[in-house]
């Protein structure tokens, strides 16, 4: 039990001795106590005030004679404010109880499913500096979650077909000469992504010789032979063209081991991939019955169409005059094949802010259609990702790749780590490397997820791998540092962690608050399964590790005279690094042991 619920059951009891009053835990507010002032926690009495018919301060006093005893060992009242000071005993008592719970922060079973969405690539490029941070929260909000208690299936979506996808395809055609994986010596999705930067290359030059002509440029958008090419091929891979097809499928597959390589260095998974060509024909039938019971209309020209706008919103397009589906056709047909194969309580779509109106539209529509899971869609909806040097657009290959990116930190944490080479004289190659992979993925995990994900963000990689501040090499240092202090004490760490502290000590305020702060992580867990925001998890453990180097920079440990002393902070600080890692578990980034 923590302290806040032990404390709030205190605060029940002598409220209601004390004015007959039957306190929610609403009504027991409970803060970390202000620097300025004595205490661990303070109540906030003015909820009781009014009841008690007293002054503040009077009620203040009146509930903190009442508390003290073998949890509060005293306490000071300003105004309408308690602050409580914690007995030592039970910071001792608490310090053992984390350390023993490799578990610590975990949620009991809540017995229900939560399905995350992530990722959503197109097969005609590469995944960029975008598509990091989505996979990077996806992922990270996954494990939040089962640390809250839910069963979590991680589930993506892939973009394998329309229009987009066909501009790859009649780029290569056009211009490949038979290039494969093999023969360039690129991964699979950089190649195609090569012809679909080279589509849009040779499709411009076609609208400037017909505005050249004296055509409008929008018509000469539409009448670019390119483009109608590429309109007939999507139009043929719908009616199952094999020629198209077979292209299709082996362009596709160069595209997913491309995939596979950068989800493996990303450090991401998948427990179910559904795929657009599998899911639109779902999507189809469902707006066919939705034309039949008058929920969708069709127009003149024979496309489908929703009218909204009795619900605030305008009319959507559902099936185009040729009869080919758009996105919302498709995530119609996927949310039902979803809510078929798994018993879903919680429908997660980690998707950009962007596209928050076609959330809200597919949430109508679903509804709309019948299913009852409609209305309980959930768009975790996050904020762009940009360079230093502004937005990134695909079809003008002026995006960042992740390879390249995953690729270039890591190089970064090579190079900053050789000023350090006399550190670790006896590292090998082999280990030195992956130091590196561990600083530099971490570096760049960290630097994303520590943003508020509703926030627009804004990269930069040498701020990243920094070891000052709040960055992820700050706290693997700190992680490894401590490592490095138990092997030098020659112990083991779980021995240590499930050492008795010796109740008689007498702790120092350094590390009263470095135990406070330990005990908070159960919370913070919570906090960020709530909120759905890693960034809750990556500030905390800065907090947690600044305050450990703090006390680190002031007492000794190893060098400690007193053995009982000694002992209780090797143990204060192997837990930190417990704690440490169970955050970055969480965040998905792997600590180094040695650094």
């Amino acid at each position: 039990m923590s302290l806040e619920t032990m404390l709030a059951a205190q605060v029940k009891a002598a409220v209601k001795e004390l004015y007959g009053i039957d306190a929610d835990d609403k009504m027991v507010q409970l803060q970390k106590t202000r620097a300025d002032f004595e205490g661990h926690l303070t109540l906030v009495v003015f909820p009781f005030v009014k009841a008690a018919r007293k002054a503040p301060t009077q009620v203040a006093q009146e509930i903190g004679e009442r508390l003290k005893g073998e949890l509060v060992s005293r306490y000071n009242a300003v105004q309408g404010f308690l602050n409580l000071v914690i007995n030592e005993g039970f910071w001792l008592s608490q310090l053992d109880a984390i350390a023993a719970d490799e578990h610590y922060g975990q949620q009991p079973d809540r017995k229900q499913l939560m399905m995350v969405e992530y990722s959503s690539p197109n097969t005609n490029k590469p995944l960029h500096l975008g598509h990091v941070r989505n996979n990077l929260l996806g992922a990270s909000i996954a494990r939040i979650q089962e640390a809250n208690g839910w069963k979590v299936v991680k589930t993506n979506i892939v973009n394998d077909r329309g229009i987009h996808i066909c501009k790859s395809m009649l780029a290569w055609l056009r211009f490949g000469n038979g290039e494969t994986p093999e023969s360039s010596g690129k991964k699979g999705d950089h190649l195609i992504g090569d012809y679909y930067v080279r589509f849009d290359k040779e499709y411009k030059k076609e609208i400037a010789a017909l505005t050249a002509k004296g055509m409008d440029e929008e018509t000469a958008k539409k009448e670019a032979p390119l483009m109608k090419e590429a309109q007939a091929m999507l139009v043929k891979w719908e009616q199952g063209d094999e020629e198209v097809r077979a292209l299709w499928r082996k362009m596709n597959s160069w595209v997913y081991a491309g995939f596979d390589e950068t989800y493996r260095q990303m450090g991401v998974s998948f427990d179910k991939i559904y795929y657009e060509s599998n899911t639109y024909l779902e999507g189809k039938s469902e707006v066919e019955k939705g034309l039949k019971t008058g929920a969708f209309y069709r127009r003149e020209d024979g496309s489908v169409w929703a009218d909204l706008t009795k619900d605030g919103l305008d009319e959507k397009l559902l099936l185009r005059q040729d009869g080919t589906s758009v996105y919302m056709t498709q995530d119609i047909g996927t949310a039902k094949l979803r809510f078929q194969d798994y018993p879903i309580d919680k429908m997660v779509y980690v998707v950009g802010n962007e596209q928050e109106y076609h959330f809200k539209v597919l949430s109508i529509l679903l509804d709309r259609l019948g299913f009852p899971f409609g209305k309980e869609l959930v768009h975790f909806s996050y904020g762009m990702v940009e360079l230093p040097n502004g937005k990134m657009k695909s079809r003008e290959g002026t995006v960042v790749d992740a390879d390249d990116l995953m690729a270039a930190m890591i190089n970064d944490a090579k190079e900053i780590s050789k000023d350090k080479v006399n550190t670790l004289p006896d590292i090998t190659e082999a280990e030195a490397n992956e130091i590196a992979r561990k600083v530099g993925l971490g570096a760049l995990k960290y630097f994303i997820l520590k943003v508020d994900p509703r926030k627009n963000m804004l990269f930069n990689p040498a701020e990243s791998i920094d070891f000052n501040g709040n960055t992820g090499p700050f706290i693997q240092y700190t992680y490894a540092r401590i490592q490095s202090v138990l092997r030098k004490a020659g112990l083991d760490i779980n021995t240590v962690l499930h050492t008795a502290s010796d109740k008689t000590l007498q702790l120092n305020e350094k590390e009263l608050s470095l135990i406070q702060r330990l005990g908070e992580f159960a919370s913070i867990v919570r906090q960020a399964g709530d909120e759905f925001s890693p960034a809750v998890i990556a500030n905390y453990a800065y907090a947690l590790a600044s305050e450990f180097n703090s006390f680190y920079h002031d007492f000794s440990i190893l060098g400690e005279e007193n053995e009982a002393v000694r002992k209780f902070r090797l143990k204060l600080s192997a837990t930190v690094a417990q704690i440490l890692k169970s955050a970055f578990y969480l965040l998905g980034i792997e600590m180094p042991e040695r650094m």
